[in-house]
């Protein structure tokens, strides 16, 4: 999994005000993207340089084995309406390494993302309660982990904030449909 320390928001793309959160104003719609790619040395760059020459902003990547050896699964958020979105889809297809491109933007998957962060604070209990686990402490601070839908990660950093945050590193959402 790449960790980006861009929050990325998970669909669906609902106005909102929370930079925290990673949610987005009115004007931008999110498109999470799955896409079944081979394993190759230029995938991800083709990729994105593909999204970037469209001009849409690419909001998170997430990339990890898919079941068939020799091909892996990246999950793209992009800024895009609905009409973008499969403009972009269209020309993922084109590519020789893509096999496969879903938007399942809206559709019923499981969607986690991970936050990693150290907090100056010792005193980490409330964010232990919250379900974060403690990954070390140390005379610098305490460092602990975070999954969960792209919403409840982004209230956690804003938890993280209260406990003076030193570092922080969110992931994009990975997806999975809940049915076949």
């Amino acid at each position: 999994m790449t960790l980006l320390h861009a929050p990325g928001p998970h669909p669906p793309a609902s106005p909102s005000t929370s930079p925290a959160s990673g949610e987005v104003t009115k004007s931008q719609q999110i498109r999470v993207l799955s896409v079944l790619v081979e394993d190759g040395s230029n995938t991800l760059s083709k990729i994105s340089g593909l999204i970037r020459r469209r001009g849409f902003h690419v909001r998170s990547i997430s990339v990890g084995p898919a079941p068939q050896a020799g091909r892996l699964r990246m999950t793209l958020t992009v800024d895009a309406g609905h009409a973008e979105a499969d403009q972009v889809r269209k020309q993922l297809e084109r590519l020789v390494e893509v096999i496969e491109v879903e938007d399942v933007t809206g559709e019923d998957v499981h969607s986690r993302e991970l936050v990693v962060a150290k907090v100056k604070a010792v005193q980490v209990a409330g964010l232990v309660e919250r379900g974060a686990k403690v990954l070390n402490t140390a005379a610098d601070g305490t460092t602990v982990e975070f999954s969960g839908e792209g919403k409840d990660v982004g209230d956690f950093i804003d938890d993280l904030l209260k406990h003076g945050v030193i570092d922080v590193a969110r992931s994009g959402p990975v997806v999975m449909r809940r049915t076949a």
